[in-house]
């Protein structure tokens, strides 16, 4: 609770971070007693798995703040992420943070919100316990949860892992307590249930009580055994189904009785796995410590990670994803290479991990990481190869090159891979290898930029980079279907002038001149008919784009649009883990697939992926804090998941930071339609068609503005106009 800012003691010349309460929180007591609680609790607390208090005190303007040591890395939320974490990993974090619950509790401080969110884990791996704004010095009374079950009872569905409301239940529903959640008296067993609840999370990717609407979470703590872990991952230890179910025990007094307890088993556990005694459920003993036997590992299997970019300028990102995404479509097109996707490494872009720990987690036989390092027109990128099981480094090397040369140092590290793997290429091969989009190293990296605005539809800056790639190669094909992409974007949201259309036709037919075979052409010949409301057209366009090309730039957004858009729910629901395979790395494509499953009533699906596109955009606004887009999506997500405060500060962010742009202000729209602000939604819808917004037909299938759909205000806005003159 709280804004935390990075910050510089000028008297100890050390890293800090200042926690303050926003201003509008000063005058609630409630908010005001959590925040100097967490002060008073933290500082009572000396322990190196628990974030270090070092002073509390006020601003000039009497704002409370607290001085807390300064952390690099990530949460368990982050790290999660949907998928499950390595059981070495578990057993470590583990230990770690029940061992600082066993020091907190020894001094009768009770945590109460054990959460993904509240655990942080540094670079170096030290778990740290955060945020003891709900911690009590002594057993308390929890307020009853009547507040959440009742808004539950009108229906309004809520977030799993964000129900912490003021003056509601203490605590977060999904992680809490039968006896926190009954409103009973808590102690340390509490915190045990919670990070029981924690465990299980990390090892399957689930949370083990999940529902959408805190009434139905609270019916599966009370009275619903999880899953068994071991039945979402076979590769879990028997042993450690055990932990988890003593740990996740209804009855308080058949539990861990104390921290101290849950640590020995996990000490116990990590100590028959290293020493090979412990066999995943279901597996014959003798077969034990890795999570993947290495008969079960791909011995052609690699995953490529994204190049760290050691550039001075964090602009030069769009070069080290493209590079690194080139580089996994080359070794992709190596017939006898088992390469992993790009959105399978997304995860791990930018992350502290070491590459052992990516192939134990992808089951890959290698992984290829690296670095690059762009300064003027000159290049230094390294590239290694580790075997998973060994962790030693079988291949490795330096280019220092022109950035000219970019793609002779793709082909060689592709070259190399096979190699390495003894892999003797086809003709076929060598040449898709060997082909180049374009002669022209400054067209390519003006084309990579576009690619980059292009995801975030900053339509200007994305045309004007495509525009100048082809000022420089007349003959890149790649930059004419871009062109036509956004073409086809500004017809359906911003123009809807034929000249979009004849531009955009008249590229893709150049770009398809230059290569029949391209698949990005034929994206963009299918957001164009996309946006003349000729849908089976696009649909027809997407799937030949996927047959030449199936995890193509864009392919499975435009194809999910258009099922969405001729009301073909169920094609796009069937669609969700194809696209998400092959496209998930772009957020864009979660939007339509999303509203599908919403139209169709399936909710349970649907908030599982709403939360994996919830985390997506987190992490792209990590990366790149000025992606509006992204941030306006997040806040409709945000309003869709029962997080309205956080909603409306990423709304209002968003207006503020580009106050004209139609799209972003009919999404700022949407924001407000979910949290059913009419008067809000209204005057949005107005300002958006004021500075331009033309995709008329939207609107009324938007599951965002269904609450609108009939008003008389809104029909005056949007017209009723027919979908598509084709048949559905």
């Amino acid at each position: 609770m709280g804004v935390v800012y990075s910050a510089r003691d000028s008297i100890l010349d050390r890293s800090v971070a200042l926690k303050f309460l926003p201003p509008d929180a000063l005058q609630d007591p409630f908010s005001l007693d959590r925040f100097l609680r967490e002060a008073r609790a933290a500082a009572a607390l000396n322990h190196p798995n628990i974030c270090t208090v070092h002073e509390i005190g006020e601003d000039s303007g009497n704002q409370p703040f607290i001085v807390m040591e300064f952390l690099e890395g990530e949460t368990l939320r982050t790290m999660i992420s949907g998928r499950p974490v390595r059981i070495e990993r578990i057993l470590d974090i583990g230990t770690q943070v029940v061992d600082a619950l066993e020091h907190a509790h020894s001094r009768g401080i009770t945590h109460r919100d054990i959460k993904p969110a509240n655990i942080f884990v540094t670079r170096s791996g030290q778990a740290k316990i955060l945020d003891f704004g709900l911690a009590k010095l002594a057993t308390v009374l929890a307020v009853s949860p009547e507040t959440a079950l009742d808004e539950a009872s009108r229906g309004r569905a809520v977030r799993d892992d964000t129900l912490t409301t003021p003056g509601a239940s203490m605590g977060t529903v999904a992680y809490m307590s039968p006896e926190q959640a009954r409103g009973e008296v808590l102690d340390a067993r509490s915190d045990l249930f919670s990070f029981g609840a924690v465990l299980y999370e990390m090892a399957t990717g689930t949370q083990a009580f999940r529902g959408l609407t805190s009434a139905v979470i609270f019916n599966a703590i009370f009275n619903v055994n999880p899953e068994p872990a071991t039945t979402l991952n076979p590769e879990l230890p028997a042993a450690f189904e055990l932990v988890l179910s003593k740990a996740l025990e209804k009855d308080r007094d058949l539990r861990y009785q104390s921290a101290v307890e849950l640590r020995s088993d996990l000490k116990r556990l990590k100590r028959d796995l290293d020493s090979g005694r412990a066999a995943p459920a279901g597996r014959a003993s003798s077969f034990t410590v890795a999570p993947v036997r290495p008969a079960e590992r791909p011995q052609n299997s690699v995953a490529v990670l994204y190049f760290e970019n050691l550039s001075t300028a964090k602009e030069d990102e769009y070069l080290r994803d493209g590079m690194t995404e080139d580089i996994i479509t080359e070794l992709a097109n190596i017939k006898n290479l088992k390469v992993f996707p790009r959105p399978a490494m997304l995860p791990y872009r930018d992350k502290p991990v070491t590459a052992p720990q990516v192939g134990h987690e992808l089951h890959a036989a290698y992984v290829l990481g690296g670095s690059l390092r762009r300064s003027g027109n000159r290049l230094r990128i390294t590239a290694q190869l580790v075997e998973t099981n060994s962790g030693h480094t079988v291949w490795a090397q330096r280019f220092d090159r022109e950035m000219a040369d970019v793609f002779e140092v793709q082909d060689e590290i592709a070259r190399s891979i096979a190699q390495a793997f003894r892999i003797n290429l086809s003709e076929q091969e060598e040449r898709k290898i060997a082909s180049k989009p374009t002669e022209n190293s400054v067209a390519y990296d003006y084309y990579l930029r576009g690619r980059s605005y292009q995801r975030r539809e900053s339509l200007e800056f994305a045309l004007q980079m495509y525009e100048q790639a082809i000022k420089l190669d007349g003959n890149f094909a790649l930059a004419h279907a871009g062109v036509a992409y956004i073409c086809g974007i500004i017809h359906e949201i911003r123009e809807h002038n034929p000249k979009w259309v004849e531009r955009g036709e008249a590229a893709c037919n150049r770009a398809l001149q230059l290569d029949s075979n391209l698949a990005e052409a034929l994206v963009a010949r299918a957001r164009i008919s996309y946006s003349q409301l000729k849908h089976d057209e696009a649909i027809e366009f997407a799937r030949r784009a996927i047959a030449l090309k199936p995890d193509c730039e864009g392919v499975y957004n435009i194809l999910g649009r258009a099922y969405f858009a001729s009301g073909r729910f169920e094609e796009a629901a069937g669609i969700i883990e194809k696209a998400i395979e092959a496209n998930g790395d772009d957020y864009n494509v979660y939007i339509p697939l999303t509203n599908s499953l919403e139209c169709l009533g399936r909710f349970a699906e649907l908030d599982r992926y709403r939360e994996m596109e919830i985390r997506m955009l987190e992490r792209q606004l990590e990366l790149v804090p000025e992606d509006v887009r992204a941030r306006s999506l997040l806040a409709a997500d945000y309003a869709n998941s029962g997080r309205p405060e956080d909603a409306v500060r990423h709304l209002e962010m968003t207006v503020a930071l580009r106050p004209n742009d139609s799209n972003v202000l009919y999404n700022a729209a949407c924001t407000y339609g979910v949290l059913g602000k009419k008067a809000e939604t209204l005057d949005l819808l107005r300002r958006a068609l004021a500075s331009g917004y033309a995709n008329f037909a939207w609107p009324h299938q938007d599951p965002d503005l269904k609450f609108l759909h009939n008003d008389p205000e809104f029909l005056q806005l949007f017209p009723p106009r027919p979908r598509e003159h084709s048949a559905p």
